[in-house]
């Protein structure tokens, strides 16, 4: 398996990884402007990109998924609960499907919280075994922090799907298993996040302080401690929803 992580606007981090043996690769997190980076990638490894995936959403920065996706002539995947409310076409993802990469195979787990659309992607290579390697964790497991709730509204609702999908999807998973989160310190979307762009099950089962607590103070907690919005939120979320990104220059 080849991996890349990059480091994007608005503290993004995206992904990029798959198998060279079979010439097959995964986008995911794709940030508007960053198309012209994951064509190039592709083409140093040799490899053709088989899906292109967000985690959900996003609702602080302009999706460069749908356009990467049409340029590579792969397929775009959100979670079907976006059906009726994205207004171009996707491959909708439904809780435990799998995808495949040649060796590299992605689970889906949704895990609403943040948004009700939220997912993580477990990734497995298969030349090492059938025992998972990392989980890109989205909006939904930071280091050291987790998502917001409050962007769909009903944040005391969300900030309980958070804690349920945290405790029933990725907690059980190994201890030593790698995340790969969504954003680095210096996101609107959670409150405390680390600079540091990875982490294990482990780790953050001992260190972030939300994950030990019951569901009521994780309630509490997560909901007493919001940041701002993401600036210009309703024209991002209204471009991601539309497919309408604009030009980088103008994002």
């Amino acid at each position: 398996m080849f991996f890349k992580q990059r480091a994007a606007e608005s503290a993004t981090l995206s992904y990029f990884f798959g198998c060279a043996g079979h010439a097959q690769a995964v986008a995911v997190d794709v940030v508007v402007g960053d198309e012209d980076w994951f064509m190039a990638e592709a083409e140093k490894a040799g490899v053709s990109i088989a899906h292109v995936i967000d985690t959900h959403v996003h609702a602080d920065h302009y999706s460069g998924g749908p356009a990467l996706a049409q340029r590579a002539g792969a397929p775009y995947y959100l979670h079907e609960s976006n059906k009726g409310r994205v207004t171009f076409g996707f491959a909708p993802l439904t809780d435990g499907q799998r995808l495949e990469a040649g060796n590299v195979v992605v689970d889906v787990l949704h895990t609403p919280g943040h948004t009700p659309d939220s997912i993580c992607l477990l990734v497995r290579d298969l030349r090492r075994g059938d025992e998972p390697w990392f989980v890109i964790s989205g909006d939904t497991l930071f280091v050291g922090a987790v998502g917001r709730p409050d962007l769909a509204g009903r944040e005391q609702e969300m900030a309980g799907q958070l804690h349920d999908s945290l405790h029933a999807k990725l907690l059980t998973l190994p201890a030593d298993l790698e995340i790969y989160p969504g954003h680095q310190a210096g996101s609107a979307c959670g409150a405390g996040l680390s600079g540091k762009p990875a982490s294990t099950i482990g780790f953050e089962k001992r260190f972030n302080p939300v994950l030990s607590m019951s569901r009521e103070a994780f309630v509490a907690a997560v909901t007493a401690d919001i940041p701002q919005q993401p600036q210009d939120m309703a024209r991002i979320m209204d471009a991601n929803l539309h497919g309408t990104a604009p030009e980088p220059a103008l994002a």
